[in-house]
């Protein structure tokens, strides 16, 4: 079977002004509230990914009309009854965000319903959404017990809940809230602790009464989506890679435009922030809904520090850029209450400590985190071969760690990249990283 992999030089430097692709949360749900919606919306800078796409395809499997306008999608919505049954199973490829929360959606149709996905997504457990939405009469069975291919009853009363996730999850969230949306009653998710809000902010732009109390969102069943435009901003977890390239590699100075820096969202910054990055948010403004900013980013010495459950919390999807970024660190850096990582597309955890390693890195693996001693005197890390596990974001952390390597970088399996960063090798390459894709066997 033919692959990719990533050539990365040594050394080198990250300039100029770049876009980043458009967010891949927000892009997703722009697409699954406007199926629902009544009338036609416009989304501009929505991603194309393989994820994204795999969102968009399972829709027009349910007969939703869309089409591409100078760069935007198009999307004639159908209301929140108007999906029609699919002729074969929801293929949502590598999307976990896909199927977490059309799982919800699905609850609440008419009709029968089976989401699968590939091999990586069948490992990954559902658990998490099964449980409430057998709580709220849903009838949704998985193979041996919570994995992919999930089966789900249509036609089946659905009734409010008032539910506290295990962890605080914005896909748990989304999944009850949009399975609420279908039931009888109010339904109350009470978050254990901070989640991304894109659900709630842009349910509110799709005319959905959201509210909020302390800790508590809720969602009254029967109401409707009105179509509107939405613009996406660029994604943040893509524009982590280039700030802590930037921030390692010596002389670079680089400024990302229109990123999205939610509140909910935008532990990378405040974490490299605490680290002693240089970063400068320019141009602070608000975006349909969303807080956007341009981002520059300088080198800078970093230093070790202690990452707890509440930074990881807001910065669980790019724990393996500032893995790499620790490594760089003057001093220690111990990453605790990060246990989520195991249950990504890999072990993120393990996966990263085996590349670290390979790199020359001292690392201790911890249950629910990791401790990276820093080698902040260039080189920091060695050249070396890098087993991706096939997870986009291990990829594209090692490409960056080439920065401030002795020699060259190959990163394997990396066809998933284009699942949440369509052009980043070219995007790369142009702010002055040295790598090359290659095909492999």
């Amino acid at each position: 079977m033919s692959g990719k992999s990533f050539h990365v030089q040594p050394g080198g430097a990250l300039g100029g002004d770049i876009r980043v692709p458009g967010d891949k949360s927000i892009s997703h749900r722009a697409i699954m509230f406007a199926a629902l919606a009544d009338g036609t919306t416009r989304i501009s800078g929505f991603l194309e990914s393989a994820d994204c796409l795999a969102t968009l395809n399972a829709f027009g499997a349910m007969g939703l009309s869309h089409e591409l306008d100078q760069g935007a999608r198009v999307i004639t919505g159908m209301g929140m009854r108007g999906l029609r049954a699919p002729a074969a199973p929801l293929d949502l490829g590598n999307s976990g965000t896909s199927m977490r929360l059309l799982s919800g959606i699905m609850a609440g149709q008419a009709f029968d319903s089976v989401l699968t996905g590939d091999a990586s997504l069948s490992r990954r457990p559902m658990k998490r959404v099964i449980e409430p939405l057998w709580q709220m009469g849903a009838h949704i069975e998985g193979r041996d017990g919570d994995r992919a291919p999930l089966a789900i009853t249509g036609g089946v009363k659905l009734n409010a809940i008032d539910y506290t996730p295990p962890v605080a999850s914005a896909q748990i969230k989304s999944c009850v809230l949009l399975a609420g949306l279908y039931a009888d009653g109010t339904t109350r998710v009470h978050e254990p602790g901070v989640s991304r809000d894109h659900t709630e902010r842009m349910l509110s732009a799709f005319g959905v009464t959201v509210e909020r109390d302390g800790d508590t969102v809720s969602v009254a069943g029967g109401q409707s989506l009105t179509a509107t435009d939405v613009a996406v901003p660029a994604d943040l977890s893509s524009a982590a890679f280039f700030m802590v390239g930037a921030s390692i590699a010596p002389d670079s100075d680089i400024t990302l435009r229109g990123v999205g820096i939610n509140a909910t969202r935008r532990g990378v910054i405040d974490v490299l922030l605490a680290m002693g990055a240089d970063i400068t948010l320019l141009d602070e403004r608000d975006q349909a809904g969303e807080p956007v900013a341009d981002i520059r980013v300088r080198s800078a010495e970093l230093h070790g520090i202690e990452i707890g459950a509440d930074e990881v919390e807001l910065a669980i999807d790019e724990c393996p850029a500032l893995f790499v970024a620790a490594a760089c660190a003057r001093g220690t850096t111990r990453v605790t209450g990060a246990g989520e990582l195991r249950v990504k597309e890999c072990d993120r955890i393990a996966v990263m400590a085996e590349g670290l390693a390979r790199l020359g890195v001292e690392c201790h693996e911890l249950e629910d985190g990791i401790v990276i001693v820093g080698r902040p005197d260039a080189p920091s890390f060695s050249g070396g071969s890098i087993a991706s596990h096939e997870d986009h974001r291990i990829a594209m952390s090692f490409a960056m760690a080439a920065l401030r390597a002795s020699g060259p970088v190959i990163i394997d399996d990396c066809d998933y990249v284009d699942t949440s960063f369509p052009g980043f090798v070219e995007l790369a390459a142009q702010a002055g990283l040295g790598i090359q894709a290659r095909a492999t066997e």
